[in-house]
């Protein structure tokens, strides 16, 4: 079972997405400064999903879409 979570919003460069769950890590900051926030949340959702065994996949494609799919384990 999985859960999808997307977004039209302006995406995430394949070069940053091995880097977007490390911790105070912000993606094109400088670009964007309207952007608020710490880098946290990110972090905070791979070790919940570490902890709770959930597997999280990220694709996204530049200025189009991103989308988060999280794949729960099935008892």
């Amino acid at each position: 079972m999985f859960f999808t979570i997307s977004d039209n919003g302006i995406g995430i460069s394949e070069q940053d997405l091995n880097k977007i769950f490390n911790s105070f890590y912000r993606s094109d900051v400088s670009n964007h400064p309207e952007i608020k926030g710490t880098g946290l949340g990110l972090s905070i959702v791979k070790r919940l999903c570490d902890l709770l065994n959930f597997k999280i996949i990220v694709e996204s494609k530049q200025n189009e879409r991103t989308q988060f799919r999280l794949f729960f384990p099935i008892s």
